[in-house]
């Protein structure tokens, strides 16, 4: 029996990821949207922590681990590694006495403790003295509503506070000027579309390689001489290629010798990669980082379901977010592109293959249980397969990540 576990990300002021949440779920279909909180969190500790650690999931940061009224009873969370987690204390968990004792035992056990969607009463000040994390779900409560509260918390030693739900910079920023120290939720994947210049140069050197690769036979003399008018660029390929991730046999010498040692299928896909990449300046590396991630599930999905789209399926992830990357409108985007009908069609967010299965990734990675369960029976695919190839993108975009940046 799997588990379902998705990761948001948690960001600080800078928009830098400092740690993620971790969702979980079972997913198999008697009891996908019903299975409690608690049960899920035991579910995890024995599937992950106790196999490969919840870190893995993390790509090594701090993982923000659910815990309800029973876990905290049971207190599963003493399998859980202080360094690696922080514990968030969900609302369901009332504030009395006997867990206002549980919660102290894990203090002083050097647990980080979190509170979730927290809602103020004066029965959780002696709570307060142990929690290092309070989060506010800005779409229940208001920014301006919890703006008292706020300035109150800010002035307690040792307390951070973090805005959940942020789904506009809008509200990011309002959020910082509040003092919020962390933000979690999808402001950093929405487009903030504004007027600016056509697409630098080095950013059309990049498509123009990429139109190349897309071709049906490549011409490998003139992707070499495209990466040549970038040093950065052959830096990057040159980087991979040296960076242990592929047997190396012989010596490479030349931009030429180490596209033809990639092959097609490779090239094609490091192109995208350092596509996405090279475009996102100014943009949070989260962003970059759930493109890859994306598309290397979607190739995994698409291998079950239809391993002939799967190099279409790949680029369908991969540039899912690239409206958001550029702050452009996604139609204005793809119509710059030399990409396949289908592959636009479903970035265009019209109902084809590729859409279906990225459909598939975006509600996995958010942690909507039911429209997952519903994404999954218009694939008819087997959701239990679904965390393996989550785990394995993740593993995947790691690697590259590394040669990335």
């Amino acid at each position: 029996m799997k588990v379902f576990v998705a990761r948001q990300a948690i960001f600080n002021r800078r928009k830098q990821v400092v740690a993620y949440e971790l969702l979980f779920r079972d997913g198999t279909r008697n009891s996908f949207p019903d299975i409690a909180e608690d049960v899920a969190t035991a579910k995890l500790i024995m599937d992950n922590q106790l196999n490969l650690g919840t870190r893995y999931l993390t790509s090594g940061k701090k993982a923000l681990i659910n815990i309800g009224p029973d876990s905290l009873k049971q207190e599963l969370a003493h399998f859980l590694p202080a360094r690696d987690v922080i514990l968030e204390l969900l609302e369901s968990i009332n504030p009395t006495s006997e867990n206002y004792e549980k919660v102290r035992q894990l203090f002083h056990q050097d647990y980080r403790l979190a509170l979730d969607d927290f809602e103020y009463t004066k029965k959780w000040e002696p709570f307060l003295k142990l929690i290092r994390l309070v989060k506010f779900d800005i779409q229940q409560n208001s920014l301006d509503s919890i703006s008292e509260l706020v300035n109150e918390f800010k002035r307690r030693k040792n307390m951070k506070l973090l805005a959940e739900k942020v789904e506009t910079e809008a509200e990011f920023e309002r959020a910082k000027e509040m003092g919020f120290h962390f933000f979690q939720g999808y402001f950093f994947a929405k487009p903030r579309v504004i007027q600016q210049n056509d697409i630098e140069t080095n950013h059309a050197i990049v498509m123009l390689i990429y139109s190349e690769v897309l071709r049906k036979h490549m011409n490998i003399d003139k992707i070499a001489r495209l990466f040549a008018q970038d040093t950065a660029l052959a830096y990057k390929l040159l980087r991979l290629i040296n960076s242990g991730v592929f047997p190396l046999k012989n010596r490479i010498e030349s931009l030429k010798q180490a596209l033809v040692y990639l092959g097609d299928e490779r090239v094609k896909k490091f192109v995208g990669l350092i596509m996405t990449a090279h475009v996102a300046e100014g943009k949070p590396t989260e962003l970059t980082r759930l493109s890859i991630v994306r598309s290397r599930f979607c190739e995994l999905i698409a291998k079950s379901v239809n391993p002939n789209i799967k190099s279409m399926s790949f680029l369908t992830g991969l540039f899912s977010l690239l409206d958001a990357i550029l702050d452009r409108p996604m139609e204005q985007v793809v119509s710059r592109l030399p990409f396949p009908e289908e592959l636009h069609d479903a970035l265009m967010g019209k109902h084809n293959l590729l859409y279906y299965i990225l459909n598939v990734v975006k509600a996995y990675e958010s942690g909507s249980w039911w429209q997952l369960q519903e994404a999954c029976s218009l694939l008819n695919i087997d959701d239990s397969r679904l965390p393996d190839f989550h785990v394995e993108a993740i593993r995947w975009a790691d690697m590259y990540n590394e040669t990335l940046f």
